[in-house]
């Protein structure tokens, strides 16, 4: 069932990343705003190294605009729901990176 069909839960009562982990799967229900995501960080990946490698500071904003960019595409124009971020932006960040690693080693479908 999609997300935006269900009851949204009060996000803030979650108490631990464990917790959150599901929900934050179910908000990433559709395979294109999961590539979306995972483009978008693969994208941060490569400005984090061209920023050490080159020492330019605009690399930083770069890598935001892309890990964001894609993501809020995914979610406003394919997954038709608001971002976790919003609220909960440290789960959301790690929830992120944790999805990352699943899709890397095929625990979720890409």
């Amino acid at each position: 069932m999609p997300a935006q069909d269900q009851a949204a839960p009060d996000i803030s009562a979650f108490n631990s990343f464990a917790e959150f982990y599901p929900f934050y799967l179910n908000e990433h229900s559709n395979q294109t705003c999961r590539r979306l995501h995972f483009v978008g960080s693969s994208l941060s990946l490569m400005c984090l190294a061209m920023l050490f490698i080159t020492g330019k500071p605009q690399y930083f904003l770069y890598g935001l605009l892309c890990g964001y960019g894609f993501a809020w595409i995914g979610h406003f124009g394919f997954e038709k729901n608001k971002p976790a971020s919003f609220k909960r932006p440290l789960y959301s960040f790690m929830g992120d990176w944790v999805m990352y690693k699943d899709i890397w080693i095929g625990k979720i479908k890409f």
